[in-house]
């Protein structure tokens, strides 16, 4: 195979998905919050699951008053687009032994939730 073949293919593999995520719609993702994930999440308290103020660039496990699985506490995940499409992907898959028996199988849908996450992290 030539340089000038494999270079391309090297882009298409390792660029489609993180430009992908950095496209996600953040008014489709609070949609799709609001449907897959809001039961048991919020944005600004601790319910079922953790609370996701902030939650990119934070590591896994650690916000605080809720009780981890000993898996996620364990793990050094830190939230990033990457990872968090992993975890929407899979979660059981990206951090076996972790409590979260939900997964968002729509590439679109998780690629909207974390545009909304991302847009929500501060304010």
């Amino acid at each position: 195979m030539s340089a000038t073949l494999v270079l391309p293919l090297f882009c298409l593999f390792t660029a489609g998905p993180v430009s992908a995520i950095a496209t996600g719609d953040p008014a489709k993702g609070k949609d799709a919050y609001g449907q897959r994930c809001a039961a048991c999440h919020s944005i600004e308290y601790n319910g079922t699951g953790p609370a996701h103020r902030g939650l990119l660039g934070r590591k896994a496990g650690t916000v605080p008053d809720f009780a981890y699985s000993a898996a996620l506490k364990a793990s050094a995940v830190i939230w990033s687009d990457e990872t968090l499409e992993k975890w929407l992907s899979d979660p059981e898959k990206f951090i076996p032994g972790q409590k979260m028996w939900i997964s968002v199988p729509d590439v679109a849908e998780r690629q909207n939730i974390i545009a909304y996450l991302r847009s929500e992290a501060h304010q």
